[in-house]
């Protein structure tokens, strides 16, 4: 038996062209940008488009941690359980997988959104990556990245230093 997964969809007009464009989303799927403020609590407001995207089965809890390039990452309850379950196949006897281990776990907190759409973040996940008020909330398909504004500058900047062979190799695997 096949299971299909829920759909979103979003209906909406392009430019002066009345015509209608559909686009569907499976549940739990991110995408876009969105500029926010991080509050005097340390709590941040999770976009509606992505509160509303969130399946049900999530309960309306997100699980945060660090990210890569001083990022925070936030994932939805249900794929951070499929996290869970790839870092328990890891061998607690290789020193780098402990690593990986250690490093991925122990910022991990779950939060869930309260009435106005707000998640708290910890002290250390913000001092880690350089938030301040205004902040940057990008989708990046099964989970969020929360930006400091001037941080995602330098990453951005960086880009230019990818080798631009890898980057086509990385386009041919993906159709845009």
């Amino acid at each position: 038996m096949t299971i299909k997964p829920p759909v979103v969809k979003i209906v909406g007009s392009c430019g002066l062209n009345t015509q209608k464009f559909e686009m569907t989303l499976t549940k739990n799927t991110f995408i876009g940008e969105y500029s926010y403020s991080l509050d005097s609590k340390g709590r941040i407001n999770i976009p509606s488009k992505f509160r509303q995207a969130l399946s049900k089965e999530n309960q309306d809890t997100f699980v945060i941690t660090r990210g890569l390039d001083s990022c925070i990452w936030v994932y939805p309850l249900m794929q951070w359980k499929q996290i869970e379950k790839d870092l328990r196949n890891l061998s607690s006897l290789s020193k780098i997988h402990r690593a990986f281990i250690r490093n991925t776990a122990r910022y991990a907190t779950p939060s869930t959104y309260d009435k106005q759409g707000r998640i708290k973040l910890t002290p250390s996940l913000i001092e880690y990556s350089f938030l301040n008020k205004e902040i940057l909330i990008i989708g990046m398909v099964n989970k969020i990245e929360i930006w400091d504004p001037n941080q995602l500058s330098k990453i951005d900047n960086n880009i230019s230093k990818i080798n631009p062979e890898e980057y086509d190799a990385l386009s041919d695997k993906i159709v845009l």
